[in-house]
């Protein structure tokens, strides 16, 4: 994670956004890939605010592309559920709290779901591979714990595929992967104060040694606490999300 987007944990201020960097072209991509890609990676950064209206002319000249790959590409993040048409044009989608739960609660499912497969499963092992390089990782970070920062959700959601790769069926995980997308945008404003960031990182360990050393009930509790006992916890911890991002939406 880059420094200078830390935040000082005393006044939680969302950092600016750093511009974005110049496409590096990937192996068989074209152009309108690379301008679908970096938009993507701009909208779920963080990088335009919930009343930021995409327009083709000022993307097109940020991206020094013409407009026809920025509008293919907002057709596709449209697609996507990542963007939608307002009044005059394209704006980042920030769910609501209804659509919030319905969200979280498929999250839930698919997180506890790679662990019960392996518990209703006993031919099933988690990959110890894959487990031990997660494991190291936040080993450093309790270590050298990072500031708090709205970014660390990347980490987190990093921690959650990785979690559920290991359990070996990848259509659990991309559909993980797609979910946390949705939710990043308010996501993100839990982390914003020193404490949830330790208690996250003491979390995510005691969860990964219970999968690492097969005591997959206690894998499975761990981890049912950590993304929330009940949807009344989770819906509480995404109205304060909600109201940080509503009181530092015009620092974006």
């Amino acid at each position: 994670m880059d420094s200078t987007r830390y935040t000082h944990p005393d006044t939680a201020a969302v950092p600016p956004v750093a511009p974005v960097p110049a496409a590096v072209p990937a192996v068989g991509s074209t152009l309108r890939d690379e301008v679908y890609a970096r938009l993507r990676a701009a909208v779920l950064d963080g990088a335009y605010g919930p009343r930021e209206r995409l327009a083709e002319s000022r993307l097109a000249g940020r991206f020094g592309v013409s407009r026809t790959p920025v509008r293919e590409a907002l057709a596709r993040l449209l697609a996507d559920g990542l963007i939608e048409r307002g009044d005059g044009g394209f704006f980042v989608t920030i769910p609501n709290l209804t659509q919030l739960r319905d969200l979280y609660e498929l999250r839930i499912t698919l997180e506890l779901r790679g662990i019960d497969r392996a518990v209703e499963d006993s031919s099933l092992r988690h990959d110890p591979a894959v487990i031990t390089a997660e494991l190291e990782r936040w080993y450093a970070m309790r270590g050298r714990p990072p500031a708090a920062d709205p970014r660390f959700v990347v980490e987190d959601e990093r921690f959650h595929a990785e979690l559920s790769r290991a359990c070996g069926n990848p259509a659990l995980t991309d559909a993980l992967v797609a979910v946390n997308e949705r939710i990043r945008r308010v996501r993100m404003y839990d982390f914003l104060t020193p404490d949830r960031i330790g208690t996250t990182i003491t979390e995510h360990i005691e969860i990964m040694e219970f999968v690492r050393d097969g005591r997959l009930a206690d894998g499975y509790r761990a981890l049912q606490a950590h993304v929330g006992d009940s949807m009344a916890v989770v819906m509480e911890r995404a109205r304060r999300a909600m109201t940080q991002m509503a009181l530092h939406v015009d620092r974006l």
